[in-house]
C-alpha cells in the first residue's frame, strides 16, 4: 500500500487555503492509498511579540491568498485583537496531544485551530486557546493540557519536522507519496482536486 504524506502546521496560512480541496482530494483518494499527516513546525516558541514589519508582511499573504484562493476567508481583527507571537510549535503539539488522545481527533483538532485563528481572531500561539479548543472537542483537558507541554510531545513534533523535511517536504502544505520505497512530490492545485489526484494514479500505477 501507497501512502501519502500530507506535510501542513495548523497556523499555516496557505494549508488554511488548501483545505477545501484537499477534503475533496481525501474524499476521491483511491482505497490503496493511505494518509499520514506530518506537521513541519513553522515557527518555534517564542514570547517575544512579532514585529510590525512581519505582522505586515503575513497580512499581505492574507490578502494574497483571499485573490488567489477566491472563497478564502480570513478574519483580519486578529491583528487588532491580539498580540501576535511568530509561535506555531503550540498549535502543532496541541494536534498530537489530541491525536495522543485519539487518533480519529487529529483532524478535528486541525479543523479547531484554523477555525479559531483564521474566522473567529483568536490566537493558538496561546495556550489557553488550545485548551479551550480541546474542551469543545471534548477530550479530556488535563490531560491534553499536560501533553501539550511535555518533553514526549515535543520530541513526537521534532521527529515529524526532521521526518518531513527528509522525504523532501520543502514548504507548507506539501504533499508527498511514499510508493515502492520511493517518495514523490505532488503538485499541488488549489482550485482542483483532479491533478492532486491524477498524478496520484500515475505514480501508482509506474511503481
Amino acid at each position: 500500500m501507497a501512502t501519502l504524506y500530507y506535510c501542513h502546521d495548523p497556523m499555516c496560512s496557505w494549508c488554511w487555503a488548501f483545505a477545501p480541496v484537499w477534503r475533496k482530494t481525501l474524499r476521491r483518494l483511491p482505497t490503496d492509498i493511505r494518509v499520514e499527516y506530518l506537521l513541519g513546525g513553522l515557527a518555534p516558541d517564542t514570547d517575544e511579540l512579532m514585529p510590525k514589519q512581519l505582522q505586515a508582511q503575513i497580512q499581505g499573504y492574507w490578502r494574497t491568498i483571499e485573490i488567489q484562493v477566491p472563497g478564502t476567508r480570513f478574519n483580519h481583527d486578529f491583528w487588532r485583537l491580539n498580540q501576535p507571537r511568530r509561535s506555531s510549535y503550540p498549535a502543532c503539539r496541541a494536534v498530537i496531544a489530541a491525536r495522543q488522545q485519539d487518533p480519529d481527533m487529529e483532524r478535528p483538532m486541525i479543523k479547531a485551530i484554523q477555525g479559531a485563528y483564521y474566522l473567529e481572531a483568536q490566537n493558538p500561539s496561546n495556550h489557553h486557546v488550545l485548551i479551550q479548543l480541546a474542551q469543545t472537542l471534548r477530550l479530556d483537558a488535563k490531560q491534553f493540557a499536560v501533553d501539550l507541554n511535555s518533553d514526549q510531545t515535543q520530541q513526537l513534533l521534532d521527529s515529524e519536522i526532521l521526518f518531513s523535511r527528509h522525504i523532501g517536504a520543502t514548504g507548507f502544505p506539501s504533499l508527498i507519496l511514499a510508493v515502492d520505497q520511493r517518495h514523490h512530490s505532488i503538485a499541488l492545485d488549489y482550485h482542483d482536486e483532479r491533478t492532486m489526484l491524477s498524478q496520484l494514479k500515475e505514480f501508482c500505477k509506474n511503481n
